[in-house]
């Protein structure tokens, strides 16, 4: 595809998203921006140079410059460089929003990190941008795990599990049991409330993911955007109306295009599940 996408931060995360993201081959052109420009333009060469070994094409530069931004398909915010490096969060998130702004049009902005939930009211509230824009991929590199550890208690494949993750980081997710399923099977047939149970302690502890699991949902969720995809991903979003709660953010499934968000899908939930997500939510 004949697409850039930009990413803020040349930290660990942000070249994760990028090597997943030239590994996919699904965009034509990635841009690390990091105002530690050597350090952006680095990581760029070292990836681009991989691909000789990996087999992919994908072209990678590195700049200082956020106006590069201009005319991407997708911009991802990450984490910039230093020792360790640390993910934009908070005010400086939103000031580097409010710069980048008037570069980057309506292009969607995908929030990488696992602590940048705070970062989508402010875009909305205070930097007018569009929440359908916004698009908070971690909950992404959550569910894959948790696909994981059921595959491993079920013994199966994780290819075999479906299953979706709602409410908000950090301890407030919520797995809907009863609309999952193994092989297409309803995985509370195949489960145990016992297992159920064990699942669910080891879930918890599987918040934060690392940089390379965020770094990997980021690229497949950017891949969606760019490509339109016909599959729902469990992302971050603010919640306008489902599950009867507005203005705050949540995790829900989501269909993506290259305008952000255009559909939002909520599953049903039994009595328990439903006053587990109305506490997480603060609902």
């Amino acid at each position: 595809m004949n697409a850039t996408v930009c990413i803020v931060g040349a930290g660990e995360l942000g070249a994760a998203v990028a090597d997943a993201l030239a590994r996919r081959e699904c965009v034509a052109r990635i841009v690390l921006i990091d105002d530690a420009e050597a350090v952006a333009a680095g990581k760029a060469l070292d990836i681009q140079q991989s691909g000789a070994i990996a087999g992919f094409h994908t072209r990678l530069v590195g700049s200082s410059d956020l106006s590069r931004v201009t005319g991407c398909a997708v911009c991802v915010l990450a984490d910039r460089t230093g020792r360790p490096s640390s993910e934009w969060q908070g005010d400086e998130a939103l000031g580097l929003l409010k710069r980048i702004a008037p570069f980057l049009g309506n292009a969607p902005i995908v929030l990488a990190g696992s602590a940048q939930a705070a970062v989508v009211p402010l875009a909305v509230r205070e930097a007018g941008v569009r929440r359908d824009r916004l698009i908070g991929s971690a909950p992404e590199a959550l569910v894959h795990a948790t696909r994981a550890i059921v595959a491993m208690e079920a013994g199966c494949s994780p290819t075999e599990v479906t299953l979706t993750v709602l409410g908000t980081p950090p301890s407030g997710f919520v797995v809907p049991w009863s609309d999952a399923s193994i092989g297409g099977y309803a995985l509370e047939r195949a489960l145990t409330q016992v297992q159920l149970t064990r699942l669910e302690a080891r879930m918890a502890r599987l918040w934060p993911p690392g940089p390379f699991a965020l770094g990997a949902a980021a690229g497949r969720v950017a891949e969606a955007i760019v490509g339109s995809s016909r599959r729902s991903f469990s992302v971050l979003t603010m919640l306008g109306g489902e599950f009867g709660v507005r203005g705050r953010v949540g995790t829900l499934p989501a269909l993506l295009s290259t305008s952000g968000i255009v559909q939002t899908r909520v599953p049903p939930l039994n009595p328990r599940e439903r006053v587990r997500l109305e506490i997480a939510l603060g609902a």
